[in-house]
């Protein structure tokens, strides 16, 4: 396709890479005109939306272990597709809402489908990819999916503009679509091996002679890796809401840089989040990577912090310059905060484990959109650079924490027909 295309060369991983794609575009389509379709043609206050996505956001984090663990015994591409499914019910259900109980009862069941569904993804990215292809795919369809994000809020523009009942109806019902079509790409793959495509060989759950019981959550050392992660990856909402308040408010730049800047964000991880990925395979250096998107994101903080205190036309030159130095920290994080979840994941639990993952990553997000807010447009430039030292920090700590995991990690014991050594 190029070397500027993002998706990959004919098989199964650009099948993926389809129905990522698709999938993709409705999300984009429902994150730039989701609120205002409940607030403008509902009727619901923006508060309500805002309470009841929180709600609904967070019941859903508790889907992450538990159907992440069934994509360890099932089929991922089959438990995905039957997922989309529901999900295209549940976005079209959104039709029928009225009323903010109305509106919870459609906004939980989708939270929790969507929060396993990430879960399964993963698992189903791993058992294409293979052991020494996961994380390549996972960036690969990283960028895929910016790209179909990006084609879904342009589209979303135009139903906006219309701004009629007829108009915002079109948009839910695409959403909707969306899942199914993915859904029909992805019955094109052939059946996956469940647990990623990794095999338990026998003795293989067992850690010091006895036998790991209560899966993901129970493991200490890997969730300590994962938290580390989790810390960082809260640069996705300082990135889509901490940064565009800062540039209006405290940049006093005008409103469209801050589509300047968003942008800049998707072209640069079309381009690179492939690029970026290389070498997080495994744990140890995964977590040297992860060390690495730390103290960058860190370096940027400096950046974003100076300004609130330069001319208009030098705050934009640097507000464009630091979400390019963001962007190498956002996509050395995502490979290597995949790579860890992968290769500290015991065979045959990969799904599982990919949920705590995402559990943590979530639920710091979740946290982390009051809390963020609070220090950076409460503290101005010192919150900044507070923020800078909390992901310096955990930065560091992943190269540490990431070698007790590994030190009670078995060997891997099987490898899928057809990867390469």
């Amino acid at each position: 396709m190029g070397s500027v295309s993002p998706l990959p060369p004919p098989g199964p991983l650009r099948t993926l890479a389809y129905a990522t794609l698709v999938n993709t575009v409705g999300a984009g389509l429902w994150l730039a005109g989701g609120a205002l379709y409940l607030t403008r043609d509902v009727g619901l206050s923006a508060t309500s939306v805002g309470a009841g996505l929180t709600v609904a956001g967070l019941v859903g984090l508790t889907a992450s272990v538990p159907l992440g663990a069934l994509a360890d015994r099932w089929d991922p591409r089959t438990l995905r597709a039957v997922l989309q499914v529901g999900q295209a019910v549940a976005a079209l259900a959104y039709l029928l809402v009225g009323s903010f109980p109305a509106f919870l009862a459609v906004a939980v069941p989708e939270a929790l489908l969507a929060a396993g569904n990430l879960a399964v993804r993963a698992a189903l990215v791993a058992a294409v990819g293979g052991p020494d292809g996961r994380v390549h795919a996972f960036a690969t369809l990283r960028a895929v999916a910016n790209l179909g994000i990006s084609v879904g809020t342009a589209l979303a523009g135009i139903a906006l503009a219309v701004d009629t009942h007829r108009a915002y109806q079109v948009l839910v019902v695409g959403n909707a679509a969306s899942y199914l079509l993915s859904a029909a790409l992805l019955l094109r793959l052939p059946p996956q091996p469940a647990g990623g495509g990794v095999r338990r060989a026998p003795g293989a759950l067992r850690r010091g002679g006895r036998l790991r019981r209560g899966g993901p959550l129970r493991d200490g050392r890997f969730l300590a890796v994962s938290g580390a992660s989790a810390v960082l990856s809260t640069h996705v909402t300082v990135l889509v809401l901490v940064v565009p308040l800062w540039t209006v408010d405290r940049a006093s730049a005008p409103p469209p840089v801050v589509s300047a800047v968003l942008l800049a964000n998707t072209a640069l991880t079309v381009l690179l989040a492939v690029r970026l990925s290389r070498g997080a395979e495994r744990a140890a250096p995964a977590a040297r990577k992860l060390r690495r998107a730390g103290l960058v994101l860190a370096a940027a903080t400096p950046l974003y912090a100076v300004t609130g205190v330069l001319p208009v036309t030098a705050a934009v030159v640097l507000l464009l310059v630091a979400t390019a130095v963001w962007t190498v920290g956002d996509l050395w994080h995502s490979a290597a905060g995949a790579g860890l979840a992968y290769d500290l994941a015991p065979p045959g639990a990969i799904g599982a484990y990919q949920g705590a993952d995402g559990l943590l990553a979530g639920l710091a997000q979740a946290l982390g959109r009051g809390l963020l807010t609070l220090l950076v447009l409460g503290g101005g430039p010192v919150g900044w650079l507070v923020l800078g030292v909390v992901f310096a920090a955990a930065g560091l700590a992943a190269p540490a924490l990431t070698r007790r995991a590994v030190a009670n990690r078995p060997a891997p014991r099987a490898r899928p027909a057809g990867v390469p050594g």
